[in-house]
C-alpha cells in the first residue's frame, strides 16, 4: 500500500494560558512511501515522528494536509476503517488473556459484513503466530513470556488483521540490547514475507538504519533528511543529520575556509575547491582518518582502543567541540600509545563543511 503525505501539518494549543503560544507538532510534511516498503521515522525526542504515526492511524486528526493510502484519501477515516496495525512499545496485551485469545480479539470485534468464521479466525491466528516464532506459546499467559515474545505476541496481534499498513512506535525500547537486536532482525524477516507497507518509529539511529529502506529525519517537527540510510549517512544535508547519524558520532571542529583549504586551527587540512573564504563547522567520520606520520592533521593523543579488528583512537585538538575526538582506523597501523600527537590524512569524503550560520552542507570539490 502506497502512502502519501500532503503538506501534512500538526498543531497543539499551548499549555501556557498566558503566552498562548501553540506547538507545531509536525511543519508541512510531504512525502510518498512506496509500496511494501519499510520506512524509519527517526529524530530525538519531541521531533513529531510520533505524532505523525499517530496521524497516520487515526489516533489524531492533522490540523493541515492529507493522508492517503493508495488513491484513497484517509484524512478523516477512523482507526477500525483505514485498515491498519498499531503496535507500541509497551506491547499493551491483555494479562488475563492467553497468547491466542490475545491474537484473536482484533478478529472477535469485528461486525457486520466484516466478521469472519471461526474457522478462518483460528486459521489466521496461527498463521501469523507461526510467522513470527511463537506457534507453541499460544496457550501460555504474557506473564509467562519474555519481553521479546510479548512483543512479537503484540506484532502478531497487530498482523492478524492483515493491514494494508503496520505501524510500529518505538517497539524495541522495553528489550535488553541482546533482545532488540534479535528483534529487529525478526521485524525486517516478518515485514519482508508479508509484503506490508512499515512505518517504523525509533529515537535510535542504528535501529533506522539497520533494517529500514528509507529513512526520515525530523527535528521540531521539520522533516530534515529523507533517503536510503547509507546515502543520509554519507551525504547528510546538515549538522544535524551528520551529528544525528553514526555510532562513534562525527567529530565536529570549527573551520575556516582560506584561499580554497579548509583549515582547522593552523592545520590545512584538505582542498575545498569552489567554497568562499569563511568562517564554517567541519564534520568528519571517525573512519574518515588514516594514520599518517607526514598527514597534515594534527591532534593530541590521549590513547588507542584495540578493538580486535579495528583500533579506536582517541585524541584531542583545540578545534574541537566534542569532550574527544574519536578516530576508527585498520589495526594493521601500528601505533605508538605513549607517543604525545598522532597525525592524520583525511579522506575527503568523510569529511564534511557546514555554513556556520544556517548549519547547512556546503559542498566542493576536491
Amino acid at each position: 500500500m502506497k502512502i502519501v503525505f500532503e503538506i501534512l501539518t500538526k498543531i497543539f494549543p499551548s499549555r501556557n494560558k498566558k503566552s498562548g503560544e501553540e506547538v507545531v507538532a509536525v511543519n508541512d510534511f510531504s512525502f510518498t512511501i512506496p509500496d511494501g516498503k519499510l520506512i524509519g521515522l527517526l529524530g530525538p525526542s519531541g521531533c513529531g515522528k510520533s505524532t505523525t504515526l499517530y496521524m497516520i492511524s487515526g489516533l489524531q486528526k492533522p490540523t493541515g494536509g492529507k493522508i492517503f493510502f493508495g488513491d484513497d484519501d484517509v484524512t478523516e477515516l477512523t482507526t477500525e476503517k483505514r485498515g491498519v496495525g498499531l503496535v507500541f512499545q509497551n506491547y499493551a496485551l491483555y494479562p488475563h488473556m492467553t497468547v491466542k485469545q490475545n491474537i484473536l480479539f482484533p478478529l472477535q470485534n469485528l461486525r457486520g459484513a466484516d466478521k469472519l468464521p471461526k474457522k478462518e479466525m483460528l486459521e489466521r491466528a496461527h498463521y501469523v503466530a507461526k510467522l513470527v516464532q511463537i506457534d507453541e506459546l499460544m496457550e501460555r499467559k504474557p506473564s509467562e513470556l519474555s519481553g521479546g515474545q510479548q512483543q512479537r505476541v503484540a506484532i502478531a496481534r497487530a498482523l492478524v488483521k492483515m493491514p494494508r499498513v503496520l505501524l510500529l512506535d518505538e517497539p524495541l525500547s522495553n528489550l535488553d540490547a541482546r533482545l532488540r537486536l534479535q528483534t529487529r532482525e525478526e521485524i525486517r524477516r516478518i515485514q519482508r514475507e508479508t509484503g506490508i507497507t512499515t512505518i517504523f518509529v525509533t529515537h535510535d539511529q542504528e535501529e533506522a538504519m539497520s533494517i529500514s529502506d528509507m529513512i526520515v529525519v525530523m527535528k521540531l517537527g521539520v522533516v530534515q533528511q529523507i533517503g536510503k540510510p547509507q546515502d543520509v549517512y554519507d551525504d547528510p544535508t546538515n549538522l544535524f543529520v551528520a551529528k544525528f547519524l553514526g555510532t562513534p558520532p562525527v567529530n565536529v571542529f570549527n573551520g575556516t575556509v582560506k584561499d580554497g583549504k579548509l583549515y582547522i586551527g593552523e592545520d590545512a587540512v584538505l582542498d575545498v575547491k569552489g567554497v568562499s573564504d569563511q568562517d564554517v563547522y567541519v564534520g568528519i567520520r571517525p573512519e574518515g582518518f588514516i594514520v599518517d606520520e607526514n598527514g597534515p592533521f594534527h591532534c593530541n593523543l590521549r590513547s588507542v582502543e584495540v578493538m580486535g579488528r579495528d583500533v579506536s583512537v582517541v585524541s584531542d585538538n583545540p578545534a574541537m567541540q566534542s569532550a574527544v575526538i574519536r578516530s576508527i582506523v585498520d589495526a594493521d597501523n601500528k601505533i605508538d600509545a605513549t607517543a604525545q600527537t598522532i597525525s592524520y590524512t583525511l579522506k575527503p569524503h568523510k569529511v564534511f563543511v557546514f555554513n556556520k550560520e544556517t548549519e547547512e552542507r556546503i559542498y566542493f570539490e576536491v
